[in-house]
């Protein structure tokens, strides 16, 4: 990833054929902390998200209801858009396939491989998933005619198409695969994708007739046909970036040179399951137009539900808004990044998620409430003007674990070390026993230097779980009499001598919900 100033993070753009669920907010989510977590460093960030507007998949989910695709396409965006902004993302962009913008550098990109010779027409025969609109061989299908990845019944289908002469880069992929190892992470997934390289690569299919998918971009050389939708798709990072002017000239559209934009993107953060199209397809695409490919593909795991994985299609998903309406937004962003390891995968069951809520209560809130308090009740409310470095060892480690950590996209160990510093605090709080220092008629200045300690790591903390909880953190600030929440580089140094602190009722307060006494039972 780039060590400049600025950075471009992109979530996949998700299907408008289904409502949001635990997968995409996970995905959302990770993406929204990794950003927050760079604008806390001082970055100027770029991050986009949105829907995915076309293929066969939209028009028959309308057809189904007895609408216009666009009509469904408007309510979903509007859906997906609703649910990030209750989720306390911080996207830059919401980009949707069918707008004009994405669509005429969907058709000039096209034209570009086309003029470049890259395109060529030719006959598909074999099975299709419409679920997942995704062709496979016979091989992948199986005896029992179903998808790879949705399980669904698959169709056969023959048909001209224009292919994209892929396997011709497929040398130049392996090479930069090899030797750009954290090119895709998790390495697991690096090591999948130089599997699949292994075998000899096909050339892409990149239209459908209009005959069979009308709801679709034009192909710029051929009416009869649209663009399939997973390469109309991944074109919606390089139309966000700014990289393409479509209405230049031939030469002046931006392929040739984009140091004025945001491309190539620093990161796409992704599932795993669709790891082949933007770790093959997409890259060798760009090679195609001569452009550059994105920096990282960090391939997150599964959401699973006992040993099956979280999917609309198995009707097993957990509506993350529900989860919200109990316990907050920022308790579900904190569960979904503490509990899944980065690049792995995790099961959901509510025991877990109550298990992370009381780590938020018991520990960063608890932390919170009492040292509020005892600075109101011993000093009136004012930071004691000492020094606050007794827990500076602590503090100066816990920052240089979580950005380690964060460097290596661990983010749910940077959020541990983080709780860890809270935990130290509390132990802090024990030890130091202020209670018994505010008897103590000899005992003032220790009591300063104890409440002053305290305050100095809740603004630490505070910039430290600012990308994660950041609702309840500008909570914090406020109570701590910050203007906002601290520049992570910041939070040891600024001044909270004499600042007035509040308190309130709890960050993270005690819920009952009814499935959660139902878990307990």
């Amino acid at each position: 990833m780039s060590d400049g100033p600025r950075r471009y993070y992109t979530t996949p753009i998700y299907y408008a054929s289904g409502e949001p669920h635990l997968g995409h907010a996970y995905t959302t989510i990770l993406t929204d902390v990794l950003a927050r977590f760079d604008r806390q460093d001082g970055r100027e960030v770029l991050f986009l998200t949105g829907t995915d507007e076309h293929g066969q998949k939209i028009q028959d989910e309308a057809n189904k209801r007895g609408v216009a695709p666009i009509e469904l396409c408007d309510t979903m965006a509007e859906r997906f858009a609703g649910a990030w902004e209750r989720l306390g993302i911080s996207h830059d962009r919401f980009i949707r396939t069918t707008e004009a913008e994405h669509k005429a550098v969907v058709t000039a990109f096209l034209q570009r491989l086309w003029d470049r010779d890259q395109i060529y027409e030719g006959t598909y025969s074999g099975w299709y998933c419409v679920s997942d609109e995704r062709y496979w061989t016979e091989k992948d299908v199986g005896d029992d005619r179903t998808c790879q990845v949705c399980g669904k019944p698959v169709v056969h289908v023959e048909e001209k198409n224009y292919f994209f002469r892929m396997s011709a880069y497929q040398a130049a992929l392996v090479e930069h695969i090899e030797h750009n190892p954290d090119w895709i992470v998790p390495d697991i997934r690096r090591n999948e994708i130089l599997g699949f390289l292994r075998q000899p690569l096909g050339d892409l299919s990149i239209s459908r007739p209009k005959s069979r998918v009308s709801w679709g971009i034009d192909l710029p050389f051929d009416s009869g046909h649209v663009a399939y939708v997973w390469v109309d798709a991944l074109i919606n990072y390089l139309t966000a970036s700014g990289a393409i002017v479509p209405e230049a000239p031939p030469g002046e559209q931006g392929f040739e040179e984009t140091s004025g934009s945001w491309w190539p993107a620093d990161m796409h953060v992704i599932g795993k399951d669709i790891l082949t199209t933007h770790a093959v397809y997409w890259p060798t695409l760009l090679m195609g137009v001569g452009l550059a490919v994105p920096r990282r593909i960090l391939a997150h795991g599964w959401w699973v539900v006992g040993d099956t994985k979280m999917s609309k299609s198995l009707g097993n998903v957990v509506d993350p808004l529900a989860l919200r309406d109990d316990f907050g937004t920022d308790a579900v962003r904190w569960y979904l990044m503490r509990e899944m390891p980065t690049g792995g995968d995790a099961s959901y069951t509510p025991e877990r998620f109550l298990t992370r809520y009381d780590e938020l209560s018991n520990v960063l809130g608890n932390l919170a409430s009492r040292a509020t308090s005892m600075i109101v009740k011993y000093r009136d409310g004012a930071v004691p003007h000492a020094a606050g470095s007794g827990l500076a060892g602590a503090i100066g480690q816990t920052l240089e674990t979580v950005r380690d950590s964060m460097a290596r996209w661990r983010i749910h160990d940077a959020l541990g070390a983080a709780m860890d510093l809270a935990r130290t605090a509390n132990g802090y709080v024990e030890e130091r026993q202020p209670w018994a220092q505010a008897k103590d008629p000899a005992g003032g200045d220790d009591l300063d230097e104890t409440l002053a300690t305290l305050a100095r790591c809740l603004c630490v903390l505070c910039a430290l779980f600012q990308p994660v909880t950041p609702s309840k953190m500008d909570e914090l600030a406020a109570r701590l009499g910050l203007d906002g929440v601290p520049r992570l580089d910041e939070s040891t140094g600024i001044p909270l001598a004499g600042r007035r602190v509040s308190i309130g009722d709890p960050l993270f307060p005690r819920v009952e919900p009814a499935w959660a006494a139902r878990s307990e039972s």
